[in-house]
């Protein structure tokens, strides 16, 4: 861990996918720090490439597919690019987990869940069965099963959607790991469960002392939640701040048009605010700013028609990707 308490730490991170019909440049130049205890929300659109950040980290990235081109992610001082795929494999689920988008699709469904929570401790601690399967029904009921000795022995379909990011959470969270990478964790949950899996989380992390990398689309959650936010469009960071200073005060043009587009009590029946166009596809990226055609501020000159813009600080602590945001 860095001498300013950073964890995590990723520089200049690329990664591609090779297709027959070309390279997709999913994630490129990206670089963000996440501090011991502290919650880092990765927000964008869907398609700009946060998932894709989250599984370069955890080095997931299917080898046929694609790979990590360029960069680092220094993690307790160690880059985990550099280390073997068996060094890998006892960090990830132990030191760093992650909790997917689809827990309908990430559980096993041959496998009843207590099985499948008492795996991960079984892989990283090496401890026996019948202890392994005592701390997945305590795990169960941490994070909020009334009867988890009964729960244990259910199987994934047995759950409502809830309950199966429960486990999930379980999964993750039976080694104690340092960093929990936690990708859209409420989607598809009606608003009172996602309240209670987000309140979840930050009980768990506040008794382990553990960093959250969030990933989301939601800007209320990320008000609530997190320290520190970076805005992520067509692959790149574009706005990067504490969460609170980037929402009262979005500089880059992206964030202020999805502060805009939230819908406000009061409002009425006043039509919402829309970004006009859409998202560009990863294949066939604009040249210069990735936002430029959408970009509504009418200083969007020929440069910025051009030329990638650098994200880089503008007041202490913010960082910004637009040559019409001055110092």
């Amino acid at each position: 861990m860095g001498d300013n308490g950073t964890l995590l730490a990723v520089q200049n991170l690329s990664t591609h996918f090779f297709t027959e019909e070309g390279v997709v440049k999913a994630v490129q130049d990206v670089s963000f720090s996440i501090r011991k205890g502290r919650t880092f929300a990765l927000v964008g659109e869907s398609g700009c490439g946060k998932s894709t950040t989250a599984l370069s980290i955890m080095r997931l990235i299917p080898q046929t597919q694609g790979g990590i081109v360029a960069g680092q992610v220094v993690f307790k001082g160690r880059n985990l690019l550099g280390l073997s795929e068996r060094e890998m494999r006892r960090v990830r689920g132990n030191k760093i987990s992650m909790i997917f988008q689809e827990p309908a699709t990430s559980l096993n469904p041959v496998f009843t869940v207590g099985n499948q929570v008492a795996e991960a401790i079984k892989v990283h601690r090496k401890i026996p069965s019948g202890q392994a399967r005592k701390s997945a029904i305590e795990m169960l009921r941490r994070v909020g099963f009334a009867e988890p000795e009964q729960r244990a022995r259910a199987y994934p379909h047995q759950m409502s959607g809830g309950m199966q990011q429960r486990v999930m959470i379980a999964m993750a969270m039976i080694c104690k790991p340092a960093l929990l990478i936690a990708d859209e964790p409420t989607t598809a949950l009606d608003i009172t469960i996602q309240t209670q899996i987000l309140d979840l989380l930050e009980m768990l992390q506040e008794e382990n002392g553990m960093s959250v990398l969030l990933i989301t689309h939601d800007l209320g959650v990320v008000a609530e939640r997190a320290d520190e936010v970076a805005v992520m469009y067509a692959s790149r960071i574009v706005e990067a701040a504490d969460s609170r200073r980037l929402l009262a005060e979005p500089l880059h043009p992206y964030t202020q048009g999805l502060l805009r587009s939230l819908p406000r009590l009061g409002s009425g029946a006043k039509r919402l605010e829309t970004i006009a166009g859409a998202a560009p596809e990863p294949m066939h990226l604009p040249r210069g700013c990735k936002f430029h055609p959408r970009c509504a501020i009418g200083r969007c000159d020929e440069r910025c028609r051009s030329v990638e813009p650098v994200l880089k600080e503008v007041k202490p602590g913010r960082q910004v990707a637009c040559r019409h945001v001055e110092k």
